[in-house]
């Protein structure tokens, strides 16, 4: 059983919300629809497995990148597809990072670069980590470029 789980806070959009993320994420399913009357009150679902509780809290507060959703993603295909997917109606940033419709950070990343990241060879790294700053959308194939460089 999961210990913590993230709790996302809409004004009124948390069914759409969930509906949304279970539709780009693969190995993920509505859980429960809690109704006030005819309302939505609350939604809980999974992502790859990984817990969520969406509330219709209301326009008290809104979501802002210091807190944002890391996911690891295996091929390049993987984050060509979830990027477009999460940031269609919401923002590109750069680094990897966007902006959902509804305002959720992403951290859409492919394992490739945390391992190049780690070498040993701090230049290796440092080459890495400029060609990924200047990205917005992270590039399998111009990191492997960067880190090959002599």
């Amino acid at each position: 059983m999961q210990k913590i789980t993230p709790f996302l806070w809409f004004d009124g959009k948390a069914e759409q919300a969930m509906k949304f993320y279970v539709s780009v994420f693969k190995n993920s399913k509505v859980v429960r629809v809690n109704r006030n009357g005819r309302k939505v009150f609350s939604t809980t679902f999974t992502l790859e497995g990984q817990k969520f509780i969406a509330l219709n809290g209301g326009p008290h507060f809104k979501f802002t990148p210091a807190i944002s959703f890391f996911v690891d993603c295996k091929t390049q295909q993987e984050v060509d597809s979830l990027w477009k997917k999460l940031s269609k109606g919401g923002e590109k940033q750069r680094c990897g990072w966007l902006k959902d419709k509804f305002g959720v950070s992403w951290q859409i990343i492919p394992s490739a670069l945390g391992e190049m990241l780690q070498d040993k060879d701090a230049k290796k790294a440092e080459r890495v980590m400029d060609a990924m700053l200047r990205m917005r959308k992270i590039e399998v194939k111009t990191l492997e470029r960067a880190y090959a460089q002599k």
